[in-house]
């Protein structure tokens, strides 16, 4: 099949790769332009765009998708189809009529349920017991289109965002080459969504990783699992930012006040249900990550403290 490839993220990369070991015709890989990063803000290829130049796919970074430019440059490309995976720009109603199989999707949920930007930490910080991903015929809605096909997985307990996002995006690659081909072969339909069980992964927040000791161990737990790498969950020690990269839930319960911090065989924060997380990895701004003995240790905690809200 003739293909556009849209995408940007580590996420996208495995789908492209599957496209071309599939024997697609990739025509372009559009991704985003250059972006400068680190603390020396040197100029930084998106991850798809390093595995397009390694199958000498041609790449096209349009600082507007939307722009006349772009819509007449894909619509002379004439593909069947597209893919699109991680974009980071909203496709007009120009592009998607321009295949004659539609734009299509890999989100990493099972929608209707976490439509957004986010899906693969809320799914985590809300505490689902399962998630997956969804291959869908995008609309000019936010992931409103037909859904094609999904594949479900559990979420383990103590699964964190960057260990889940590899599984999904190994799946969604797999399920896309099925899409495609079904598609093709008009053995699969796709099916309108039900928008009356929809819920929403927002885009991330630096307050989202704040961290509330009055909510519940379990919650907290979630929270500092999925919201990594960025925001992260964090709270405050001494007045510094603290952040938590690793955590395990505890049987053990404290009469204490909610962000207690206790150092007794262990570093210990008491929640609002008077459970204890165990803190196994913290970060205090400004310096490195470390276990969490040795930041005890090195900052001399009392028998308690107190985290602030």
């Amino acid at each position: 099949m003739r293909l556009v490839f849209l995408g940007t993220p580590e996420f996208a990369v495995p789908t492209l790769d599957a496209l071309v070991a599939a024997g697609h015709t990739v025509l372009e890989v559009v991704t985003q332009p250059d972006r400068p990063k680190g603390r020396k803000q040197i100029l930084t290829e998106s991850p798809v765009k390093i595995a397009a130049l390694r199958h000498n796919l041609p790449v096209y970074q349009p600082d507007r998708i939307r722009h006349a430019d772009s819509v007449a440059r894909l619509r002379e490309l004439a593909p069947e189809a597209m893919v699109i995976v991680g974009y980071g720009q909203i496709i007009p109603q120009s592009i998607i009529d321009i295949a004659s199989l539609g734009i299509i999707n890999v989100h990493a949920s099972l929608l209707p349920e976490l439509r957004g930007a986010a899906p693969i930490q809320w799914s985590i910080a809300r505490g689902y017991p399962k998630t997956g991903v969804t291959t869908m015929r995008i609309d000019a809605g936010l992931d409103t289109g037909d859904t094609v096909l999904q594949w479900e997985t559990p979420i383990d307990p103590d699964e964190t965002a960057p260990g889940l996002s590899p599984r999904l995006a190994s799946a969604g690659a797999n399920l896309l080459i099925e899409t495609l081909d079904g598609l093709a072969k008009g053995t699969v339909q796709p099916i309108a969504q039900d928008n009356s069980k929809a819920t929403w992964a927002p885009i991330l927040k630096k307050e989202d990783g704040r961290i509330d000791w009055t909510l519940p161990a379990q919650t907290i737990h979630n929270l500092i699992r999925g919201l990594q790498p960025w925001p992260g969950a964090y709270t405050m020690f001494r007045g510094q930012s603290l952040h938590l990269w690793r955590s395990r839930l505890v049987a053990e319960k404290r009469d204490l006040a909610p962000g207690a911090l206790i150092h007794d065989r262990g570093v210990f924060a008491v929640a609002g249900d008077g459970a204890c997380l165990e803190l196994l990895e913290l970060q205090l701004e400004g310096r490195k990550r470390m276990e969490a003995e040795i930041f005890a240790n090195g900052h001399r905690l009392t028998k308690t403290e107190q985290l602030e809200q």
